[in-house]
């Protein structure tokens, strides 16, 4: 089968998790990925929960490897001038060049747009940043904590009527809807690289995903300037949307807004009476009375286990899901029938389950290439690429340049 971006050249000088996101997907599909990680390597190593691990045994680095598998990793000091000379070096025979670093630290280190396409015509400059390259906010450092959730408006929309704290989020969300709208923008670029020969600069930013994650709300505020009212579960506008508690403490949830679900849910649910009873007659009456017909919606759903009724749901093609926790996705009959969770190694050998990419391709070879590179583990290969002597590598190390053990 064909690796869809074999032969694609990719310089990655990013952290965290939604460039080297990105670049990760591009590796999957076959791209020859070069991370240039600091001395220290990337802050993300070691930074999130390590999955518990026989005593004895080395930790595994699960969400670094998500977000770094496949790559090769070397480790410069860009703020030395060698060191940024030897990544605008690799820049000058790659295909895209990818980062989050604030455009003043782009510029500062000559990894900038203009000076890279100075080298490199046909370059894809990729850059990720919290707030976009312009406006006042261009300079702001963000995460997707502050600018995604924060300032992208998802956290006060996700919020309970009455809370005054904001929900606790997951790691990564916000980073990952990025890392995907970063990843589509290099392969429209190379598209348009390909085409006409001119190199392509893509600007993705935490902001502007929250914009897109939110687009169903924010574009009627865009119209009306209105914020939608928070809603808990007795304001909500469809009688079969949202979730139930069952007899097991387990939560279903329910999405069926069109009318035509309402008669065999009340039959299924063994309340056929609700049909006819005038509160509940139409959307408008259902809508009106949701907190006395939640309140008898939970009464019903209280008296099975969630199995039950979800075989009893199943049978009628209605449409539900469980609120699953992440253990039961991870051991979800079909997420595995679907190969959501390929098996990887580490740098031990060891063998474990991570996540794919949430897109393929039939018939081309798409899919994890190998293991995150330990920090600096191909300085040596990648510098003698560049036709960096023996010496002179020598002397790199030497003076704090790069690292890594394989240098």
């Amino acid at each position: 089968m064909t690796a869809p971006l074999a032969g694609v050249r990719v310089v990655e000088v990013a952290n965290w998790m939604a460039a080297p996101g990105a670049a990760a997907l591009m590796a999957d599909m076959g791209a020859d990925v070069v991370k240039v990680e600091p001395l220290r390597g990337d802050a993300m190593r070691g930074a999130t929960r390590q999955p518990h691990v026989p005593e004895g045994q080395d930790p595994v680095d699960a969400a670094f490897e998500m977000d770094n598998r496949g790559k090769r990793s070397i480790a410069v000091a860009i703020n030395e001038a060698r060191g940024a000379d030897l990544v605008r070096r690799l820049a000058t025979g790659a295909d895209v060049f990818l980062c989050n670093l604030l455009p003043a630290r782009q510029a500062r280190f000559g990894l900038d747009a203009a000076t890279l396409h100075g080298l490199n015509p046909r370059l894809v400059h990729a850059t990720l940043t919290g707030y976009g390259p312009a406006g006042p906010d261009a300079t702001r450092p963000g995460y997707d904590l502050t600018a995604f959730f924060g300032r992208g408006a998802v956290l006060d929309a996700m919020s309970e009527p009455g809370n005054p704290a904001p929900p606790r989020l997951r790691p990564a969300q916000g980073d990952h809807v990025a890392a995907l709208a970063l990843f589509g923008g290099v392969l429209a670029a190379l598209r348009v690289v390909e085409a006409t020969g001119e190199g392509q600069v893509v600007d993705v930013s935490l902001l502007g995903s929250a914009a897109w994650t939110m687009s169903s709300d924010l574009s009627a505020t865009l119209v009306d300037g209105v914020t939608p009212t928070p809603q808990g579960r007795v304001a909500r506008p469809h009688a079969l949307h949202g979730g139930f508690r069952c007899a097991d403490r387990r939560w279903i949830l329910l999405f069926m807004p069109e009318p035509h679900w309402w008669p065999p849910f009340c039959e299924a649910v063994g309340h056929p009476e609700w049909v006819a009873d005038e509160r509940f007659a139409d959307r408008a009456a259902r809508a009106a009375n949701m907190p006395e017909l939640t309140r008898l919606m939970d009464e019903a759903f209280a008296t099975r286990p969630l199995p039950e009724w979800g075989a009893i749901f199943d049978e009628r093609g209605f449409i539900w899901g469980p609120a699953s926790t992440v253990a039961e996705f991870a051991a979800d009959e079909q997420a595995a029938a679907d190969g959501l969770f390929p098996e990887i190694g580490d740098a031990s050998g060891r063998r474990f389950r991570t996540v794919r990419a949430p897109l393929r391709l039939r018939g081309a070879d798409v899919g994890p290439r190998g293991r995150a590179p330990r920090v600096g583990e191909h300085t040596a290969a990648v510098l003698t690429g560049l036709g960096v002597g023996a010496d002179d590598l020598a002397a790199l190390v030497r003076d704090g340049v790069v690292a890594g053990p394989a240098a």
